[in-house]
């Protein structure tokens, strides 16, 4: 039973951690838009429509990938465990 316990506790920080990263970068890119599009346009022409759909694909991809891969085991390795 302390695997389960182990693996729980793991998804529920990679949960922790990962959510975290997801809102500190919609954050970032929220409150300082212009600044990320500068530092991306000397790396990669694209135009400020195309940067923001990139942008929010990128989030929101993010978002799914975050909920699906670690708060979604860590809810059912809490429910199976009870």
């Amino acid at each position: 039973m302390m695997e389960m316990d182990a693996i729980r506790t793991f998804f529920l920080w990679c949960t922790i951690l990962n959510a975290g990263l997801l809102i500190f970068t919609a954050a970032v890119c929220s409150f300082a838009k212009d600044w990320v599009y500068r530092l991306h346009s000397a790396f990669f022409q694209l135009s400020p429509a195309a940067f923001n759909t990139t942008l929010y694909g990128f989030i929101g991809a993010m978002k799914i990938i975050v909920l699906m891969f670690n708060l979604v085991p860590y809810l059912a390795l809490l429910i199976a465990g009870h």
